[in-house]
């Protein structure tokens, strides 16, 4: 899947944006009478989250967001992919999934059955089959459930419950379901660039239907995905069933995982550290050689060579300190920071605290 497709559908299913370990997406509340549900306590709203089992559903999410990306166009992959009109999102709860995704009058399409997936653009209809062996399925489902809204909200409960403040505060309706509204506020210790996360609970099934994510300083959410439709309810197999639109370009493959790629995978791995907890949580590693090497060959969509530090000038700013030098990106809700040897640093955190991270051993 390439990298746009893999951002819309971290967008849709329930992952934006993941910095420092938070990953996230928002809705503000809906307006209307809240629903009238019994009580219950912060604590037990999240254990019952967190042990919840998927369920079978379909539903349609909205999806905008105010991130504050750098406006550089189709420089960075993937990030014209957050800005999809809705998706149309079906799931038996128990692996197989079907994501259509429309942007203005284009519509992308996602089936996944068992070791079989199709990959549809309607705007070139072309159509992929990627078959993925018995050796690699697990690493391949691995993946899909990180984008299971369940999968996504226990994570980001159990990075952050220690470090914040929880709070049940009152009901919403969403898709016309009741739901609770669990709100995690960070403690005065922790240095983030976000000042609340709202969850709202279904009340019958205890999945997400909608998280919410503040920064400091603004006033709407950083980022809103929502379901507007949803169904609880067992799926007919033909939804995960695909045929190719009459015409289409058809391509099959064998998913393989390349040698090289994997040794790249494994040393890039190695390198990964994680500095702080909580909400300051701030992710370091350093980038390959060969992946670096590879990053100065690029092309762009017309095939020309793409300069990896003009790229940078156009949406990063030059930083330096004890830690090194590099390049600095900001958004609402994180920044990162790539050193000119290849080393990383990225979290929901404030410059200062990568600058740390970076220059601790």
């Amino acid at each position: 899947m390439d990298p746009k497709r893999k951002a819309i559908t971290a967008a849709v299913v329930g992952t934006a944006l993941g910095v420092g370990g938070l990953v996230v997406v928002a809705m503000p509340a809906t307006a209307g009478d809240a629903p009238v549900l019994p009580q219950i306590s912060a604590e037990e709203l999240v254990q019952s989250t967190l042990t919840a089992k998927p369920s079978a559903f379909d539903g349609k999410v909205k999806v905008s967001n105010d991130l504050g990306l750098p406006q550089v166009g189709s420089a960075l992959p993937g990030v014209s992919a957050l800005d999809i009109d809705s998706a149309q999102v079906s799931t038996d709860g128990a692996g197989k999934s079907k994501i259509s995704l429309t942007e203005g009058s284009s519509q992308q399409t996602i089936v996944r059955n068992g070791q079989s997936v199709w990959e549809y653009d309607s705007k070139d209809n072309s159509a992929t089959k990627v078959t993925i062996p018995a050796d690699l399925a697990k690493e391949h489902q691995d993946k899909a459930q990180a984008v299971d809204p369940v999968t996504v909200a226990s994570e980001l409960l159990g990075k952050v419950r220690e470090s914040s403040t929880i709070a049940v505060d009152g009901t919403a309706s969403v898709a016309n379901r009741a739901a609770y509204e669990l709100v995690l506020t960070p403690k005065p210790t922790e240095r983030t660039l976000l000042r609340e996360i709202r969850v709202a609970i279904d009340d019958q099934t205890r999945m997400p239907l909608r998280v919410t994510v503040l920064a400091n300083g603004t006033s709407a959410p950083a980022f809103e995905a929502s379901f507007s439709e949803i169904n609880f309810a067992n799926q007919p197999a033909s939804n995960f069933e695909f045929t190719p639109p009459k015409g289409a370009k058809v391509t099959e493959k064998t998913a393989e995982l390349d040698p090289k790629n994997r040794e790249l995978a494994e040393q890039a791995k190695s390198e990964l550290k994680v500095v702080g907890d909580g909400w300051d949580t701030a992710i370091t590693g350093k980038i390959p050689a060969d992946a670096l090497a590879k990053a100065g060959e690029a092309k762009d969509e017309q095939g020309r060579q793409v300069d990896p530090k003009a790229l940078l000038s156009r949406f990063a700013k030059p930083v330096s300190g004890a830690w090194g030098s590099g390049w600095l990106v900001t958004t609402k809700v994180g920044s990162g920071v790539l050193t000119d040897d290849g080393r990383y640093a990225a979290g929901a955190v404030p410059e200062q605290v990568l600058f740390e991270a970076l220059a601790a051993k």
